[in-house]
């Protein structure tokens, strides 16, 4: 059976750590939470069996995460590669509460990171959602569950994610502040405009 890429948002709500200090004495922002589900349908009407997910992740934990270089994107490219480029962060940490998959994540001082910051800095509300190639079991009504083929990628951070109770907001800044999850979307275009501005000189945005 041919693999299809296969893209899974999720709210990503996060517990509050503080964190003194980032990873080798980085002082990055720091957001955990919950990734993914494994054994519940999501918003895609899809499921994934915990055993499958599970061996993904272990994978994952053993390669990228050891190896320093479980990079994501900033929004969800329809692709199976990462592009540096775009990258915004990066996954520390992985382990399983029950069926919910919980994440440490780095975020990067790239031009994607900054913007992705400055969303979490003004409260605004993101999602996490998982990239993979695999293919899918229909079980009738509408509803699939992933097949044993399934090959993790990476995690992205999205504006509409498909899991359950997956966005994800800080849990730790160095500076101590206190984050409140809201909707504020309508402030979107001016953290980004803010952002352009101070690193071009130009303002581009209206």
């Amino acid at each position: 059976m041919a693999k299809n890429l296969l893209l899974e948002y999720s709210v990503f709500t996060p517990k509050r750590t503080q964190i003194t200090e980032g990873i080798a004495g980085s002082k990055n922002m720091m957001v955990e939470g919950v990734v993914q589900r494994a054994d519940e349908f999501n918003h895609n009407r899809r499921k994934y069996p915990y055993n499958v997910l599970k061996r993904e992740v272990d994978k994952y934990i053993a390669g990228p995460i050891a190896e320093n270089r479980a990079l994501g994107e900033l929004d969800h490219p329809e692709k199976s590669v990462i592009e540096l480029k775009n990258a915004s962060h990066n996954i520390k940490k992985l382990w399983w509460d029950g069926n919910d998959l919980m994440g440490r994540i780095e975020i990067l001082p790239t031009p994607a990171g900054n913007i992705l910051k400055e969303l979490f800095n003004n409260n605004i509300t993101v999602g996490i959602s998982s990239r993979g190639m695999g293919s899918v079991v229909p079980l009738g009504e509408g509803r699939v569950e992933v097949d044993d083929d399934f090959e993790l990628l990476c995690w992205d951070f999205v504006s509409t994610p498909s899991t359950h109770g997956a966005f994800m907001k800080p849990v730790g800044l160095n500076e101590g502040r206190v984050y409140r999850q809201t909707n504020k979307y309508t402030k979107l275009h001016e953290i980004v405009s803010d952002i352009i501005c101070t690193q071009s000189g130009i303002c581009c945005l209206r």
